[in-house]
């Protein structure tokens, strides 16, 4: 009987007739199956109520007042009382899901808690065709059931005898015909039809496309005799009919993956020091073998010798390039080979790169500095040649004028606030002679000048005081003029004062108890990273660094002062200048409401910002570490701004931003995490959108500056936390 391969069956010539029984038997008609269930007419423990906004014929839920495990056990009853047999997907035992059979019905039944009820559970059916049905000999156990390929494994409780004939009769019952051995090498001339079982039988079936099969393939059924009495079954598609030489997919990790695959993973990038690939292939270990051998050869791989390891359903091969080593594993499971390919960088590659590492930094440094040299230069060279359009020639006070204070004669686009004590003005003479101007003409007024440390060439700050009133004044050069702006209690006017508190429109007056905190000398706070002033009502420091990395690149103080701004503009001047800050004049911004400034340091850059609201002055101090950011590799390249992605998240996600998808896998960018993914951007605005293995698509916008470097967590709910790490 060419169509049966059988082995060493005790009582193998008795058997025989019977064997021969499964092929003259006459297939019976196919049962009549509609593919899907309706799954409203499937039965529901006690007390269920239905979600009726999201029923459909083919997916309901419904409620129930008994916790999950109750529920499950109460469901799965049910449905077995009503035909429906459970099994497990290959490679799916951890699933939560639970799947059934019926016939040719397939079925989805997922458990969750009610929401914000642990005492109930939500119960979900979801109904799914089976696209190659095969029978489940009746009581079986350990049942493991693809229902597209198809691949069955079970124990059944039958006899061996007993087992034959119910698959010959139930077989033909739902359209499989046996397969000769002549027609399968008429298609398929490698179909090897006489091998042997030990202790069982073997035949091979056919089944024609429709009547709810989709392209079907031939299948090998397998019996064979346990001790127990019981028979083991396996059915799954014919391995002469699965594909003997495998293509490419798209690569993992950089590292090569066949198809057709069942599951795939991989962790690590196609730089990392690091990679691993887990692959489930639908095809025979030999074919999977050639194909990884062949692909790796191609890649400049060579396999090894020394402790290799080749047997039918396990093979262990050693490879090596001019960087790296790999260990490539294949097995069987189920009727899949799993693969599991795994990398590592040579001791000898690791240094080459930290080497080269190294040079980019010290050559991106360099760079930098020549780069900034240059530009400070160009800077200067642009001052001078404005400054020097600038007067020097004394100034005489401008008649009939309206503020508190003089004005030069040459004022122009003057703004003054008199409610508010606010006073701006542009001149086209230089700093140095505004800066007489001012020292002269108050000094005879009787207003006292407190030093400051900002008194240079294109930029002087000079705080006055007179009779518990005092105001700070900013002359700074501005291209081809000089802006000038003051603001304090020296500069409030009475009548303008009342008149605003009498429309509501006016701003804090200089006697209520927010102006006059404005007068105080503010000290600093010991022992704080960055300045601030000690009487405050609120502080916040947060660092830029790496996980697990005690190092900084970037520091920001958040602080709310209850004292005028001018104050703390002082006391910013004052604290940063004893620290060997040095403000600079490039995008300054001095306004009564309003100061940004920028400095140097030992350090590194730094950006002072403050702004009045409710009384009280906020204080945004943020200093960046050049040094230790390079260290880190997060600087930008020149003009650019960096992103870098990070996933405390149990789920894989993925990140498309300016054209660019950028894979994020669960724990990317932890202390134990390999360097986590970062990108460099053009400064702007982007908008990008987040996806979450299983979810939805969220979208986002972040805006970046040059120079400026983003941390985008990724929370485990899919949250999305920027912050500037750098």
């Amino acid at each position: 009987m060419p169509e049966i391969a059988r082995g060493t069956l005790p009582a193998g010539k008795r058997l025989l007739p019977l064997i021969f029984l499964i092929i003259a038997g006459a297939p019976l008609a196919a049962r009549a199956d509609s593919g899907i269930v309706d799954v409203r007419t499937l039965p529901r423990p006690e007390g269920a109520v239905e979600d009726t906004s999201r029923t459909q014929s083919h997916s309901m839920s419904y409620g129930v007042p008994t916790v999950v495990a109750v529920t499950s056990a109460a469901t799965k009853k049910l449905l077995a009382a009503d035909g429906w047999v459970q099994f497990l997907r290959p490679l799916d035992e951890k699933s939560s899901l639970l799947t059934f059979k019926k016939a040719q019905q397939g079925l989805n039944v997922h458990f969750t808690q009610g929401l914000g009820r642990p005492d109930q559970s939500v119960v979900y059916y979801t109904a799914e065709r089976i696209t190659s049905n095969v029978p489940f000999p009746p009581d079986a156990t350990d049942i493991v059931f693809d229902q597209h390929r198809p691949y069955l494994g079970c124990i059944a409780p039958l006899a061996f005898d007993a087992s034959i004939d119910f698959f010959r009769k139930e077989m033909a019952a739902i359209g499989w015909k046996q397969l000769s051995a002549a027609d399968a090498m008429s298609r398929w001339p490698n179909a090897e039809f006489s091998e042997t079982v030990q202790n069982g039988v073997r035949a091979y079936y056919s089944h024609d496309d429709g009547d709810g099969f989709y392209r079907q393939r031939p299948i090998m059924l397998t019996l064979q005799r346990r001790d127990d009495g019981r028979t083991g079954v396996e059915i799954r598609v014919a391995p002469f009919a699965l594909p003997q030489t495998l293509e490419a997919d798209s690569e993992m990790a950089g590292l090569p993956r066949p198809k057709p695959t069942k599951t795939a993973k991989s962790s690590g990038g196609s730089d990392s020091v690091r990679r691993q690939l887990e692959v489930a292939v639908i095809a025979e270990l030999p074919a999977t073998l050639a194909f990884y051998r062949h692909e790796l050869a191609s890649r400049n791989w060579t396999e090894q010798t020394n402790g290799a390891v080749a047997a039918p359903d396990n093979v262990t091969l050693k490879f090596s390039s001019a960087e790296q080593s790999a260990t490539l594993t294949l097995g069987r499971n189920y009727d899949l080979t799993v693969v599991n390919l795994v990398t590592q960088m040579t001791e000898a590659a690791l240094a080459a790169r930290a080497r080269a590492k190294k040079e980019a930094d010290q050559k991106f440094m360099s760079d930098a500095a020549a780069m900034a040299k240059q530009v400070i230069a160009d800077d200067e060279a642009r001052r001078v040649a404005q400054a020097a359009n600038l007067s020097d020639a004394p100034l005489r006070a401008l008649a009939d004028s309206a503020t508190p204070v003089p004005l030069p004669e040459n004022a122009e686009n003057v703004k003054f606030d008199g409610a508010d004590g606010r006073l701006g003005f542009d001149s086209t003479s230089s700093v140095k002679a505004i800066a007489a101007f001012y020292r002269a003409s108050l000094k005879s007024l009787g207003w006292k000048e407190r030093p400051s440390v900002i008194n240079q060439a294109n930029m002087v700050v000079m705080d006055f005081s007179k009779a518990g009133k005092a105001f700070s004044l900013t002359a700074m050069q501005m291209g081809p003029k000089v802006k000038v702006s003051a603001d304090g209690t020296g500069l409030v006017m009475a009548n303008q004062k009342m008149a605003a508190k009498a429309d509501g429109s006016g701003a804090q007056a200089a006697d209520e108890p927010g102006a006059k905190a404005a007068d105080e000398v503010l000290e600093a706070e010991a022992d704080s990273p960055l300045p601030v002033p000690s009487k405050r009502t609120m502080r916040s420091i947060g660092t830029g660094k790496m996980p697990g990395s005690d190092t900084p690149f970037r520091r920001e103080l958040e602080a709310s002062v209850p004292a005028t701004l001018n104050s703390v503009l002082v006391f910013y001047r004052s604290e940063l200048g004893k620290r060997g800050w040095q403000e600079t004049a490039e995008g300054a911004i001095v306004k009564p409401d309003q100061v940004q400034l920028a400095f140097t340091s030992p350090d590194g850059p730094a950006t002072l910002k403050l702004s009045r609201s409710k009384g009280e002055t906020s204080i945004n101090l943020a200093q960046k570490y050049p040094a230790a950011a390079a260290k880190a590799d997060v600087v930008p390249k020149p003009g650019q701004s960096k992103l870098m992605f990070g996933n405390i998240g149990k789920s894989d996600a993925t990140v498309s931003i300016n054209k660019q998808t950028i894979k994020i896998a669960a724990g990317a960018g932890g202390p134990q995490s390999p360097r986590p993914p970062m990108i460099d951007l053009p400064p702007g605005k982007y908008q990008y959108a987040l996806k979450i293995a299983g979810g939805p698509a969220r979208n986002n916008q972040i805006e970046i500056g040059a120079g400026d470097t983003w941390g985008v967590m990724i929370g485990p709910g899919g949250d999305v936390l920027p912050l500037q790490m750098y």
